[in-house]
């Protein structure tokens, strides 16, 4: 039975829910009752849930019959009360706990695949079939899935970056490309031309992990019109965050859905094989950490020497990106102290880089590289919150931390390019008289179709919605004249 302390305000989950949380929460009751079927989503799926649910989850386990709700409130202090009943309201939209008013227990389904999860038994491969050692074959180690897992993820981030027009060894794969169009991270211009978009940019500064989620979303999304069935999709994922980096598994096991997904998953980097037609696997780093806290790409001191060279972090968040790499100074001049290309390239997307040495890069903040940057979906204040999460420890030291006056220009350059804004519509102009003006611009207010208005000379601007509606009462009014 949970104690008092422990269903108090104290055990709030200080993390935001998971990406992934909602988008279980909005299937039915039947696809979720067979994705439970599996223990390892099960555990998956306990592991992205708060500290509070997790809790509740674990005291009502082992319980063979249900308990009355006012026996579990019991337990609750007051100032915990709101935390419990969102809890307790997470787990019944996933449907883990039964939605009852009188009693409290887990799903049928979900209490005895967790237990097996747990427990351990049975032979459902629902963690995968590991394969036996082969002498005959070189084994893959750690560090050459890392280095695998590492180009995969560094070309979708090079080619986004670089909106393929940089000097890239390898383009992604037409799936990937397709899936960054879907999440709209990139679109098209002049023709077939890819360009990254603001969200795609936005994309950038979050972390290796809520990245990779952001795609495995989309993917999901994706699965009916691709005529995959999701609860494949969504075990084989949680399957695979569930097995041990530098194991093989077996292809044998998998359903016809899941082994479509192997080509995809090759493309993000989530899974390594041979060849295509391989009937083993591994599950590299960015796969076995889709549902933990573990980094899902390895930093300088995880990778071992899976990439030579000083730029051992990847995304934009890791390696020297967590321990801030930029310098600003407030005559807008930039000093980047890094060798990442990545990082260099996504600085050239808002900067006129001057000089480059081997560990640092000089530029320069312009009005000519902000409106650039905002001519391809980049708005001010994600140039600003790119350099703040990215700043030297040494300007951590400032308050403010990057110098006011380049914030401010920065978003004045933004609203010079906003002053004028273009919409089509119609001029409504020449009335008899200042009452029939004043009538039938009244009656666009109440439409909300005005754009613009001059008292003065008797006129008003309106969109090309509201123009059926204004032309019909303006004829009513005049008796069709």
């Amino acid at each position: 039975m949970p104690s008092v302390q422990a269903l108090s305000s104290s055990s709030a989950p200080e993390n935001v829910p998971h990406a992934l949380l909602p988008f279980l929460r909005s299937q039915s009751q039947n696809t979720l009752t067979r994705l439970y079927q599996r223990p390892s989503s099960c555990l998956s799926i306990f592991r992205l849930l708060g500290p509070l649910e997790r809790q509740l989850i674990m005291n009502l386990l082992w319980l063979e019959s249900a308990i009355p709700v006012t026996t579990m409130v019991a337990w609750v202090v007051p100032e915990g009360r709101k935390l419990y009943d969102e809890a307790l309201a997470e787990m019944i939209g996933l449907h883990i706990v039964q939605n009852s008013p009188v009693k409290l227990a887990l799903s049928p389904t979900f209490k005895s695949s967790m237990r097996q999860a747990i427990t351990g038994g049975g032979s459902t491969g629902s963690f995968g079939v590991p394969t036996e050692k082969d002498e005959r074959r070189q084994f893959t180690d750690i560090d050459t899935l890392d280095a695998y897992a590492l180009e995969r993820w560094e070309t979708i981030l090079h080619y986004m970056v670089s909106s393929g027009q940089g000097q890239l060894p390898t383009k992604p794969s037409q799936g990937v490309l397709y899936l960054l169009q879907r999440s709209e991270l990139m679109k098209t211009v002049q023709g077939s031309t890819l360009q990254i978009t603001s969200s795609g940019f936005q994309f950038l500064l979050h972390s290796p992990h809520d990245q990779l989620w952001s795609l495995l979303l989309q993917y999901l999304h994706m699965a009916e019109e691709r005529q995959m069935d999701l609860v494949e999709v969504l075990s084989f994922l949680f399957m695979l965050s569930t097995m041990e980096l530098g194991r093989e598994y077996s292809t044998d096991p998998l359903g016809e859905t899941q082994r479509a997904m192997l080509e995809d998953l090759r493309d993000y980097g989530l899974v390594w094989q041979r060849k295509a037609s391989s009937k083993r696997f591994n599950p590299t780093r960015l796969a076995t950490t889709l549902t933990s806290l573990s980094p899902p790409l390895p930093t300088s001191s995880t990778a071992g020497g899976a990439r030579a060279g000083p730029g051992t972090s990847v995304a934009l968040t890791t390696g020297a990106g967590q321990q801030g790499f930029i310098v600003l100074e407030t005559n807008y001049r930039i000093y980047a102290y890094t060798d990442n290309p990545l990082e260099i390239a996504v600085l050239n997307l808002f900067i006129t880089l001057k000089y480059r040495f081997p560990n640092l890069v000089v530029g320069m903040l312009t009005r000519e590289s902000v409106r650039k940057a905002l001519s391809n979906g980049i708005s001010a204040e994600q140039i600003i919150s790119y350099l703040t999460t990215h700043a030297h420890p040494q300007m951590r030291k400032n308050n403010p931390l990057l110098p006011v006056t380049v914030q401010d220009q920065v978003r004045l350059w933004e609203l010079e390019r906003n002053r004028l804004k273009s919409a089509e519509g119609f001029l409504y102009k020449d009335f008899a008289s200042q009452a029939d003006y004043e009538y039938v611009l009244s009656y666009a207010k109440q439409l909300g179709v005005v754009l613009w208005e001059n008292i003065a000379k008797r006129c008003f601007f309106g969109t090309l919605e509201g123009h059926a509606n204004i032309r019909g009462f303006i004829e009513r009014r005049t008796g069709g004249g």
